[in-house]
């Protein structure tokens, strides 16, 4: 017996295994193979289980292979491994586990192995197979437990001799061009726990689900994107109390939503919306206790929001938009503490908005009450401190902006627009640090543009037209771009850039402003201008709102959420046709150069994909995917990506970051060369503040956690005010219940990273997680302020790892590394020395703390930016 999983081995497979004769298992999967599947395997003819999955690996799989008949278990899924499946491998009669998902295999799956009746476990989703199913498969693989064939180009019906496979636990097929009514079938599967069906061309009624109350165990039941018609049934009430998750979806579903769903009280999640649903939302859906995420907009549902949603407090996400609901919202709502998403836009609703109803749950992310005819001022609050989108336009509001708006630190889009709001803008919204789209037009402000919109770092998108503002514009900032910028029908603006097209700034004209009666205020020339402006902003409002939406349902990104519009060509000529001096550093999937956008005189960095290497397309996926929908200052912000063909004919991948005037964190540690690079306690400190706010923005600010997954000093980099931020998503995973992971043997996600950041339970499990991210974070605590690489043997000096070699000297006293960081500071100054040693006391303590070897005894992020921020005023103070 061999078993080398989730071990470091790198290169190829040693080729003197072959004089292993008497090898009964080989488990090299997770580790960091590459090259082909050597021939000397073929000699193992005893080996009874060969796994190599999750390697990088190349070629094909070699015919070979279908000479060890002993094989029970073979699984090579995630190797990157092309071309077709061999005819060979049905002469593995005793195979139970076959696992070839996750590579870019082509042509037909070989119809002989659907005849090998022992096979349990059936996975090859996520090629590139096509064909169909045989009629027969559930006669000649009845064992069969894991059906996995989702994410391919296969087509036809569904076989309705797949009910005769009685075992069958799971079935996903989701994502390829089935068709068919046989779903109805699935009722003789009684230990059927989820089925995935979504993203097909099914057909037929809905009240299939009616014939699946006979599955006891179902949990997951995924029928979205599909061509499934009808109403749901009532006896959708005798589905399994242990369904947790029900997703129809994007189907042509009419006719009221069951009253009796509220006896499905194991329900996490449930997804209606893009029907035709209509009538009321049950009262009932109160009793489903555990429910996460509602998903029922894009219907035609009416009457009033249920005051009974209050009864769910573990609500993560609420979206009842673009239905016909009238009447107010429920002051109820405000129960929902862990609320992170609320979409009630373009509905029906009246009323004024209660100071309860708006101040809801201080984790809320997204709040949309836009396309209403809410009345009454917006109410006094400053509880949304993780507030990043709030639109309330296309109301009937009135008042004056709240200055407690300023307390939502986080907010990067806020939409006032085309509402009776009156006064001037709040300077305080001056404290919106993340800023980056407003639109306050279509109101009556008056008064000047205040000076911290063009001070605003971030902020992208402006839109005041339509208002009564007066005064000089200013032409830094934003102001610079007039393409970003709207202030058409102030009539009493001037200055500005020439392209604004308003009047230079003069004492007559400050005059005029002064004394200009309220008649010629009130008759701006609005009419045709405010049609078309209203028009464009609907559409707008439309776009956003599905992007954002999306952003959180989709598994994969939409290049047209990026902000920069670029080709293939911008970037060649950005960056001097890819020039070695535009060079800023190499990466495991590509090559970052340095570029600047003509047009825009924009300092960009441009990661080009590598794509001959193994896991670079799905790099960008994961990249794009991770970061969509997120915003947080000490996030790097990816301005674009350009998925396209280069002048070769070759596909082209890249994405456009901002530039980062300072580089990485990593040249500022080690680069002994450059003198002058020496970081302060105090900078240091700042940037490990940056790291942890973003850090815990990504594991506790969205509605879906986002685990970076590869924490390193060479992926944060720092801006010209040497803020840092984190970046490189390449390996990032968004962890959500809306779709599965295989959970077996072999996961459908590599656990990669870098060796040294890496904590141990990745060697023993295939499941990425916070914790392992919180023990990557005190890595880079520790390497920051010891400046010692968790990989430098010599320096580590017999000790197993940094963290226990920190730990052994905070706690045997031996303070070396302290002293020797001492002494690069402040030499001849005892008291300043002291504060330093007190200071990096507490800083390694909590590196260590967060790098402990058991996962639950590591901090929380939240934990760790209130410890660190404790630390730097204890620090200053001084």
């Amino acid at each position: 017996m061999v078993i080398f999983s989730n071990n470091s081995f790198s290169g190829e497979i040693p080729r003197n295994i072959s004089h292993c004769s008497n090898l009964y298992y080989l488990n090299l999967v997770d580790n960091h193979l590459t090259g082909i599947i050597i021939p000397e395997l073929g000699s193992l003819y005893k080996l009874e289980a060969l796994g190599l999955a999750l390697n990088n690996l190349s070629g094909s799989i070699p015919p070979f292979i279908g000479n060890l008949t002993n094989l029970s278990a073979l699984s090579l899924g995630g190797c990157g491994l092309e071309g077709e499946i061999p005819d060979s491998l049905v002469h593995l009669r005793r195979l139970r586990f076959l696992h070839l998902g996750f590579n870019k295999l082509t042509g037909r799956i070989p119809s002989g192995l659907y005849n090998i009746s022992s096979i349990s476990d059936f996975i090859m989703g996520h090629n590139r197979l096509q064909g169909n199913i045989p009629w027969d498969i559930g006669f000649t693989l009845p064992k069969l437990r894991f059906f996995y064939l989702g994410a391919n180009d296969l087509h036809g019906p569904i076989p309705l001799s797949l009910s005769n496979a009685s075992f069958l636990e799971k079935i996903y097929l989701f994502s390829n061009k089935f068709t068919g009514q046989n779903l109805k079938y699935f009722n003789k599967l009684p230990s059927l726990q989820q089925l995935f069906i979504f993203d097909n061309e099914m057909e037929g009624d809905i009240s299939f689900v009616s014939s699946l109350t006979n599955c006891t165990n179902l949990n997951v039941l995924s029928a979205e994107q599909n061509l499934l018609s009808g109403s749901l049934p009532d006896s959708i009430a005798n589905l399994s109390s242990q369904l947790r998750s029900l997703f129809v979806a994007e189907n042509q579903i009419h006719g009221n939503i069951p009253w009796g769903i509220q006896n499905l009280i194991g329900l996490t999640d449930i997804a209606f919306d893009d029907n035709f649903l209509e009538g009321p939302i049950p009262s009932g859906i109160g009793k489903l206790s555990k429910l996460r995420r509602i998903f029922l907009e894009g219907n035609e549902l009416t009457n009033e929001i249920p005051a009974s949603l209050s009864n769910l407090t573990f609500l993560n996400i609420v979206d009842l938009s673009y239905n016909k609901l009238g009447g107010t919202i429920p002051q109820s709502l405000s129960n929902c503490t862990n609320l992170l998403y609320l979409d009630l836009s373009f509905n029906d609703l009246i009323g004024p908005i209660s100071l309860e109803v708006f101040s809801l749950s201080s984790v809320l992310i997204s709040y949309n009450l836009s396309h209403n005819s809410f009345t009454g001022s917006i109410p006094q609050v400053g509880s949304l401190c993780n507030l990043v989108e709030l639109d309330m336009s296309h109301n009937k509001l009135s008042g004056t902006i709240p200055n407690t708006l300023s307390s939502c630190i986080e907010l990067g889009r806020l939409h006032l627009e085309n509402n009776s709001l009156e006064g001037n803008i709040p300077d305080a919204l001056g404290a919106l640090k993340s800023l980056e789209d407003m639109d306050l037009s279509q109101n009556n402000l008056s008064g000047p543009i205040p000076t911290f919109i063009g001070n605003a770092l971030y902020l992208k998108n402006l839109n005041l037209s339509f208002n009564r503002l007066q005064g000089e514009v200013p032409t830094q900032g934003v102001f610079q771009n007039e393409s970003a910028v709207s202030v058409e029908g102030n009539e009493y603006l001037c200055g500005g850039l020439a392209l604004l097209n308003l009047p230079p700034c003069s004492s007559t004209t400050n005059s005029k402003k002064k004394h200009s009666s309220n008649l010629l205020k009130i008759l701006i020339p609005v009419l045709g201008a405010g049609a078309i402006c209203l028009t464009l902003t609907c559409i707008y409002i439309f776009l956003h709102r599905r992007r954002i939406l999306r952003s959180i349902r989709s598994s994969m990104p939409s290049l047209q959420d990026m902000v920069l519009r670029i080709s293939y060509a911008d970037l060649l000529k950005a960056t001097d046709g890819f020039s070695e001096t535009n060079l800023l550093g190499l990466g495991r999937f590509g090559s970052v150069y340095r570029g600047i956008v003509d047009d825009k005189q924009l300092s960009i960095a441009v990661k080009v994909l590598n794509l001959d290497t193994l896991g670079a397309s799905k790099s960008f996926l994961s990249e794009c995917n991770a970061i969509k929908g997120i915003r947080h200052r000490n996030l790097l912000k990816i301005l674009s990506a350009c998925e396209s063909i280069d002048f070769q004919g070759n596909n082209f991948k890249a994405l456009v970051y901002e530039f980062m005037a300072n580089g990485s964190l990593d040249k500022w540690l080690h680069n002994d060369h450059e003198s002058n690079r020496n970081l302060s306690i105090t900078q240091k400190l700042d940037i490990v503040i940056d790291v942890a706010s973003a850090v815990k923005y990504l594991h506790h600010g969205t509605d879906s956690i986002v685990i970076h997954g590869d924490l390193k000093p060479s992926n944060i980099l720092l801006d010209e005010n040497m803020t840092a931020l984190v970046g490189d998503f390449g390996l990032a995973k968004v962890v959500s219940n809306m779709y599965p992971t295989y959970e077996g043997s072999s996961s459908s996600v590599a656990i990669k990273g870098t060796f040294g950041y890496i904590p141990p339970e990745y060697g023993m499990t295939n499941s990425m997680t916070m914790q392992g991210d919180v023990y990557s974070f005190g890595i880079l605590v520790m390497e920051m302020f010891t400046n010692i690489r968790p990989t430098d043997d010599a320096t580590l000096k017999g000790h197993s790892s940094l963290q226990h070699l920190v730990n052994h000297a905070l706690h045997s006293h031996e303070m070396n590394i302290v002293d020797k960081i001492i002494d690069l500071h402040e030499q001849n100054d005892h008291k300043m020395q002291i504060n330093i040693k007190n200071c990096l006391n507490s800083v390694l303590e909590i590196g260590v703390a967060c790098s402990m070897e058991l996962p639950k005894d590591r901090m929380t992020m939240t934990d760790v930016v209130i410890e660190f921020d404790k630390i730097r005023k204890a620090y200053l103070a001084e």
